[in-house]
């Protein structure tokens, strides 16, 4: 079997396990939101950051939690925070503070009863490999949480199709949003 055609079937496996359901409430608690922050740390945090991007690029109203002009997260606004293991301590604390201001959380994780899933309204789960390895998650060929990351891509691009069927809003609206700076 050639390489690609593992890590293919490895993501398959993850995304059959992933409720149509889920990617739909995500979608339309995002239709709702008046601001969308997304979180995550290393390779999550790339993933979480092309999911605001393309979520921009869909016309939301969003930020990536760090950034030098991220505003002040408020009641009404959604926290999407991504941690494979749901246990990264800056994300679980942005969580946390998100909720004390009212706003609604979303945890994007492998481990259902992790802190971050804790203090979420809704779970995303990505039943993945992350780099612990623990019972429950799809066992991966590929190093660390590589199968946790890609997975986590191709359903934050499942929940962008949703929003957009929602939204009304199509190809050439998305790319008179795009970056014509380049």
């Amino acid at each position: 079997m050639k390489t690609t055609d593992k890590i293919i079937s490895e993501i398959q496996a993850v995304l059959l396990q992933i409720e149509e359901q889920s990617l739909e409430n995500v979608a339309s608690v995002l239709m709702k939101a008046k601001r969308i922050f997304v979180i995550g740390e290393g390779r999550s945090g790339f993933m979480g950051k092309s999911f605001a991007m393309r979520l921009m690029h869909l016309g939301a109203n969003v930020y990536s939690v760090g950034e030098t002009i991220t505003p002040a997260i408020a009641e009404g606004d959604v926290l999407i925070a991504v941690s494979g293991s749901g246990k990264t301590k800056s994300v679980v604390w942005t969580a946390e503070k998100a909720k004390e201001l009212n706003c609604h959380v979303i945890a994007v994780t492998t481990n259902i009863d992790s802190p971050l899933a804790n203090v979420a309204v809704h779970v995303l789960h990505i039943p993945a490999a992350t780099k612990y390895r623990v019972d429950g998650e799809t066992q991966s060929v590929q190093p660390l949480g590589s199968l946790f990351d890609q997975s986590v891509h191709i359903a934050f691009d499942s929940i962008c199709l949703l929003y957009s069927g929602l939204k009304e809003f199509g190809h050439q609206e998305a790319f008179s949003r795009h970056s014509n700076l380049e």
